[in-house]
């Protein structure tokens, strides 16, 4: 029994870098991804975004018109004429508007881009708690055990007279604890498995393994590298930014005048006549102000790109050092309590009457206290690996 628990707390503390774990982590957010019911109605909705912006690029429909003036002062055959006419913007502004199209597209999808990380970053902390909640129950579990084990040798010892009921008491508490902490983290497996039934589309999550990966991370320059040109955030303000700027292109090809043409027949007293018809607009007042405007907004959207690029890379380096200083925190930990077998020598050290059972009890509660908080430390190391590599997700 010390075996397993020795054999459990070395794969809690270990780091595990097997390529299949990091797999089957992979492969369970790309299930989320792919069944999670808020994504797939954004993905309509960027469907629908994208056909409405190509809608706005059409042509104006033809207009067809006429004239049949039968009434009046004459005495011969009445007046006839129709025509039929296709109007339509400077053709440059076609291409100007498709262009900006095709910017407010990307725009579009930078933000479902940022709702999928959102979604995923979400199960992946859950995962993250799910796997130390699954360490933290076998471990729990073989507590369980030996504090069984020492209830059932105390019970024997009061049984002869050799310990008194206040022992046995204590012994007895400390068994129902650890019934009760195993109860409690089973209970929080089910509560963390249902949430990431939620996300996956009300579908039970395939079984999960351990997903521990590598707690090591490269330097905050690469990091950060890596983010500005995958993170959806910063994608998102850059496409702002180049939508603004071809929104000003666009508003300047719109000064040009609008077009018409088409038939036109006109017929009277016998007599007609057909030919071509032109048109052109003008746009003295419509357009006033709207090159102005639209460069004042490029011009905020530049300013704001750089303040908010500032402020996301603050929050980084603060997440970063963060992370740095806890790493060497947990190392520390590791160093000391790597290859310990606290638990097994004084269970050993009980057994052979050199503890009390309360002596025993708060010695263990030592080790114990000391190897949960080294567990905690890595499941937080986890935590802020998941936030720094958000833009990997």
């Amino acid at each position: 029994m010390n075996k397993l628990i020795v054999f459990a707390i070395c794969g809690c503390l270990s780091f595990i870098s097997g390529f299949s774990q990091t797999k089957n982590l992979e492969e369970l957010l790309y299930q989320i991804e792919q069944n999670n019911t808020e994504l797939k109605g954004y993905q309509s909705f960027v469907e629908s975004q994208e056909l409405e912006n190509k809608s706005v690029n059409n042509l104006p429909n033809p207009e067809l018109s006429g004239y049949y003036l039968h009434y009046g002062d004459h005495t011969k055959d009445a007046y006839i004429e129709y025509q039929i006419s296709q109007s339509f913007e400077f053709p440059t502004v076609y291409v100007a508007r498709s262009k900006w199209n095709d910017l407010k597209l990307m725009e579009i999808q930078t933000v479902y881009a940022k709702k999928r990380q959102e979604v995923l970053l979400n199960a992946k902390v859950f995962l993250i708690e799910l796997s130390f909640l699954k360490k933290q129950k076998i471990i729990e579990t073989e507590r369980r055990i030996l504090s069984k084990q020492v209830f059932d040798q105390i019970q024997e010892l009061f049984n002869k007279e050799q310990v008194g009921i206040l022992d046995l008491n204590k012994a007895k508490i400390a068994w129902i604890q650890e019934q009760f902490v195993v109860d409690k983290v089973e209970n929080d497996i089910q509560i963390l498995l249902s949430k990431l039934n939620n996300l996956n589309g009300g579908k039970p999550l395939d079984e999960l393994s351990e997903t521990i990966t590598s707690i090591e991370i490269t330097s905050i320059e690469i990091l950060w590298q890596e983010k500005i040109t995958s993170d959806p955030t910063l994608l998102e303000l850059h496409a702002n930014e180049r939508a603004s700027l071809q929104k000003v292109t666009l508003e300047k090809n719109k000064v040009l005048p609008n077009l018409a043409l088409g038939y036109n027949y006109q017929g009277v007293n016998g007599d007609n006549y057909s030919g071509f018809y032109g048109g052109l607009t003008i746009p003295l007042w419509n357009s006033k102000n709207k090159v102005k405007a639209a460069q004042a907004n490029y011009e905020y959207q530049q300013s704001n790109t750089q303040v908010l690029t500032t402020s996301l890379y603050m929050q980084f380096q603060e997440i970063f050092i963060r992370y740095q200083l806890m790493y060497s925190k947990y190392k520390e930990y590791q160093k000391t309590m790597r290859n310990l077998e606290s638990e097994k020598l004084l269970f050993k050290a009980y057994m052979l009457g050199e503890y009390s059972f309360m002596d025993y009890y708060v010695e263990l509660q030592f080790y114990r206290n000391a190897l949960d908080k080294m567990l905690q430390l890595e499941k937080e190391l986890q935590m802020l690996q998941a936030q720094l590599l958000r833009h990997q997700l």
